[in-house]
């Protein structure tokens, strides 16, 4: 039998690109000096595509693959996909979600903890020497405060349980009430973050959630606020926030994600009371290992005519006909 044609986007890591070699006849567009070269020859055979967060999978290329059936994308998040209209033409794109849901949750809880205590501040302080000279400051705690944690889905309800195993009450800020759980509801984010000392940002990325967290809802949450994301850079305004930081209208940050990253603000990088992490939420290698086998199951399943494991919610399966 001859093995379905695919296209890999951008580097992968080698156990999926083993495994996909040896089930799939594979071209590697980030590989090729002369891309349109490839998709014109390569292009009209290609059924199967696979990706990694922020290789740009849209209409335009898309439609140069006529014959694509799916896209298997590594990672929870997946704006970096048009996938309405892969949707729309009747292409499936899966992606990794669950397997990951407690890593980035215990990511969450020890960003949090490290910038309210301090930690790194503390290590720094006492590589330096300093502890000789006198004890390092008291710090600001995690039991007088209130967490509100922004999207209730799977990842959200994972930080929830943890924050309750520390005696700190959580809310929550949606779009819709979530099921499975009973925390108080807040339709309006404003509003909840006046009434919170904490939000833990775990919502997806995309046009629908870009800067949800702005100058507003930070003033809002005020002098004591901490702001903590695991999300994607895009859901917080940048400039607003080195602005509330910059002016004490929040307390401090803990950011896993920025909006140009690798690259990161240089304003950020100079403020000793925030604590800035390398996008490394779910990045054990357990962890990895589990999303990377998932992106290739995902595959696989399509290629031997079953269903998907993880369609994402705008490519249903079946997927409608082109």
């Amino acid at each position: 039998m001859s093995k379905p044609e695919l296209l890999i986007a951008s580097p992968m890591m080698p156990m999926i690109e083993e495994q996909l070699d040896r089930h799939f006849t594979v071209e590697r567009l980030h590989k090729t000096a002369d891309k349109e070269k490839l998709l014109s020859e390569f292009g009209p055979k290609v059924r199967a595509l696979a990706a990694t967060p922020g290789a740009k999978i849209d209409a335009a290329l898309m439609s140069k693959l006529p014959k694509l059936e799916i896209v298997g994308a590594f990672g929870v998040g997946y704006d970096s996909i048009d996938a309405k209209w892969a949707g729309q033409h009747g292409i499936v794109v899966t992606n990794t979600p669950d397997v990951l849901n407690e890593e980035v949750a215990d990511t969450a809880l020890g960003l949090l903890l490290a910038t309210v205590r301090q930690f790194p501040q503390a290590d720094r302080y006492v590589r330096a020497g300093k502890w000789t000279e006198k004890p390092f400051p008291l710090t600001v705690t995690l039991q007088d405060r209130t967490a509100g944690v922004v999207g209730m889905g799977r990842i959200g309800k994972a930080i929830a349980k943890r924050l309750e195993a520390f005696n700190t009450p959580v809310v929550y800020h949606s779009r819709n009430k979530a099921g499975g759980v009973s925390y108080k509801h807040y339709p309006d984010l404003k509003q909840m973050a006046k009434d919170v000392d904490v939000l833990i940002v775990i919502t997806p990325g995309g046009a629908a959630t870009k800067h949800l967290i702005n100058k507003d809802v930070l003033e809002a949450l005020g002098p004591n606020g901490i702001v903590i994301n695991v999300a994607r850079g895009s859901v917080i305004d940048e400039k607003a926030l080195i602005e509330a930081l910059r002016d004490k209208k929040i307390l401090s940050a803990g950011l896993d994600v920025f909006e140009d990253e690798p690259k990161v603000p240089q304003a950020l990088i100079d403020m000793d009371h925030v604590v800035l992490l390398p996008h490394v939420g779910s990045a054990s290698v357990h962890c990895r290992n589990l999303m990377g086998q998932l992106v290739v199951d995902n595959l696989m399943a399509w290629a031997s005519g079953k269903p998907p494991l993880t369609p994402v919610a705008e490519t249903p399966w079946p997927p409608k006909k082109k």
